[in-house]
């Protein structure tokens, strides 16, 4: 059975965006970053070793 790599870790946030050549794209990130916490009151966090995120819900279906 297969694991599930997408999961929260206490990975650095800050190292994965400074690891960014582009210094352009690396501004725009810390920028988007303060923005997305603000907006959704929860510090980031990355999932897996590529994705930063911000709060965890967990989605119910119907079926």
């Amino acid at each position: 059975m297969s694991t599930i790599k997408t999961v929260v870790n206490n990975d650095s946030v800050a190292d994965f965006i400074n690891s960014v050549p582009d210094e352009i794209k690396k501004n725009d990130s810390f920028a988007l970053l303060e923005l997305f916490a603000r907006i959704t009151g929860e510090k980031p966090k990355m999932w897996g070793p590529s994705i930063i995120g911000f709060g965890q819900y967990h989605y119910k279906s119907e079926k």
